[in-house]
């Protein structure tokens, strides 16, 4: 990846809908070598894919808390249940498998404190393996660069 490749990320992120006439005008080049080099980077890889940016709030989900899960158990069994777990809950809208003093860090999001609660106790909870849960409520993201 050169310089202009780095360029095509940048304004794709930015708007992943811009057209490739104006991609290419932003990025100084000719619209086919820019189509050319965007293929490139969907096939090799590098783009993975492009997804629809929802407003948390607009969707009634403003309450936002990431959250470090702890297991009592390391086995394999034990986290596939808990991933398995996360992947169908609604209000994790991230789940990593994190190396450090906790297994897990999830992003949470909900309508508010008392939706927030219920998934803590409902969800988590309810987990057999969990053994330590710490949040951490998301009061303001002056940097958010997971969409803009």
């Amino acid at each position: 990846m050169d310089a202009t490749d780095q360029k095509i990320l940048r304004e794709l992120r930015r708007d992943g809908r811009i057209s490739n006439v104006a991609l290419a005008e932003r990025v100084s080049l000719s619209p086919s070598a820019c189509l050319r080099r965007v293929q490139e980077l969907e096939r090799t890889g590098v783009i993975r894919g492009y997804r629809v940016v929802t407003s948390p709030e607009r969707m009634g989900r403003g309450f936002a808390a990431y959250v470090m899960v702890g297991l009592s158990s390391h086995t394999k069994a034990a986290q596939e249940g808990f991933e398995r777990a996360m992947a169908v809950a609604p209000e994790v809208v991230e789940c990593h498998n994190v190396a450090g003093s906790f297994e897990y860090l999830l992003r949470v999001e909900s309508a508010d404190l008392s939706e927030y609660k219920r998934f803590h106790t409902e969800v988590l909870g309810t987990q057999s393996h969990v053994n330590a849960i710490t949040s951490y409520i998301v009061m303001g993201s002056p940097k958010d660069e997971r969409a803009t």
